[in-house]
């Protein structure tokens, strides 16, 4: 199995299926990533796709040297950061004329994850991990089902090593605590 950057190396060479190979390796990883901050499935849809656009139209300019997975993750966290942007301006905007004195109640809740089919535990940690703040679960995320050591979580996400490495332990304890009985 090739490396990710062999096969930036060998798409940019001119083989079509070494990107179909990447954006196939990455599409799960990056869904769960995008999720974790917009909470809707359909959202969280376009925004991967948007986000493997944004590699396609850029990826001449990813330097070999850097590890794709890091970059790839950058792109995505750029792609729900403005997207959340918008979406807060939209509900903004939506709220209704001050003037007029008509508001419009916008209900943006997160819909219910799935839930673990497996035991009680699962079910819960599951509810814990979903009530943290997204960054720590975009940590959790990163670090336990996308693999990425803490420099690269701290390179994706833009932030200092030892805050990815607070914002993980702080999660964990968190989570030790809250599965007590």
């Amino acid at each position: 199995m090739d490396s990710d950057e062999k096969l930036v190396a060998r798409y940019l060479a001119g083989e079509e299926k070494a990107l179909d190979e990447l954006v196939r390796r990455y599409t799960g990883h990056i869904y769960n990533f995008i999720y974790q901050y917009v909470r809707s499935s359909q959202e969280a849809e376009d925004l991967t796709q948007d986000t493997f656009f944004k590699v396609w139209r850029n990826l001449e300019k990813f330097d070999l040297k850097r590890k794709f997975k890091v970059w790839l993750f950058q792109i995505a966290r750029n792609t729900v950061f403005d997207f959340l942007r918008k979406k807060k301006a939209q509900v903004m905007s939506d709220l209704g004329d001050e003037e007029s004195g008509e508001f419009e109640v916008v209900d943006d809740a997160p819909l219910p994850a799935e839930v673990f089919e497996k035991g009680e535990i699962e079910r819960q940690a599951k509810k814990i991990i979903e009530d943290l703040p997204p960054i720590y679960q975009s940590v959790l995320s990163l670090y336990y089902v996308s693999e990425m050591n803490f420099r690269e979580i701290a390179e994706a996400l833009g932030e200092p090593i030892d805050t990815v490495k607070a914002r993980h332990r702080r999660a964990i304890i968190r989570l030790k605590k809250e599965l007590r009985p």
